[in-house]
């Protein structure tokens, strides 16, 4: 009786490890390195020392040999924007935002630039809407919706970004805003409802200015930016 007992016990065993490797194939296993959803604006964030817990009676002191991350912060900013209104307002930024980063807003910057006049182009309002103020995204649509009604298209090829320049920067009712200065090149053409070129050269690289000011809540705890104003530069 108790050999039956052990050999049905160990049959069981079997039959649970065979279930559990195959589980473990289907399903997989996290391993910690899966990609979060694409943020331009996601950069790397200049190293932080994170406080000691409440009640601790210690002294967190910076590492010997280390520069502090700020101050490499702030002499960044003096060398993109050495003088002037956009200097004090990204300092300003900085000393309310202590995970902000020059460098990482210019390279979201750029790359939010490029998918937004892209998706402009294609209509994509599902690209747009995520990367946009409600102002903004409004005012896009109701151009869209106009192009739409009218049966036109748009042949666009984004050739690539010259300079992008900080202009203005600072903190206002808890908002920060940068704005920068695009210099880019693109071939754009407008076809009508019969393929007819309505504006625009399909063989010409038009060079195009365009001023764009971008902004988040300080507090957030979301680093996404949004474009909350545009204009057309100098």
């Amino acid at each position: 009786m108790n050999a039956f007992l052990d050999l049905t016990s160990l049959i069981f065993l079997v039959i649970a490890v065979v279930i559990f490797w195959r589980l473990r194939n289907v399903l997989g296993t996290r391993t910690g390195n899966e990609k979060p959803p694409f943020d331009p604006f996601a950069g790397r964030k200049p190293d932080a020392i994170e406080p000691p817990p409440a009640g601790d009676n210690v002294v967190t002191l910076p590492r010997e040999g280390r520069p502090d991350p700020r101050e490499a912060v702030l002499a960044r900013i003096d060398e993109v924007a050495p003088a002037g209104h956009a200097n004090s307002g990204l300092k300003a930024i900085v000393a309310v935002d202590r995970n902000f980063d020059l460098d990482a807003f210019l390279g979201g910057a750029r790359a939010a630039y490029e998918m937004i006049v892209s998706a402009f182009a294609a209509g994509d309002r599902d690209t747009l809407k995520p990367l946009l103020s409600r102002e903004v995204f409004d005012g896009f649509s109701g151009v869209l919706a106009a192009r739409e009604a009218r049966g036109e298209k748009i042949d666009f090829t984004f050739v690539g970004i010259d300079r992008a320049d900080v202009v203005d920067a600072g903190v206002e009712n808890g908002m920060e805003q940068v704005t920068v200065r695009f210099s880019s090149q693109l071939i754009s053409v407008t076809r009508g409802r019969d393929g007819s070129v309505v504006e625009g050269d399909p063989q010409k690289v038009a060079e195009v200015t365009d001023v764009w000011t971008f902004a988040r809540e300080a507090r957030s705890s979301d680093p996404n930016w949004k474009l909350v104003a545009t204009d057309a530069g100098d």
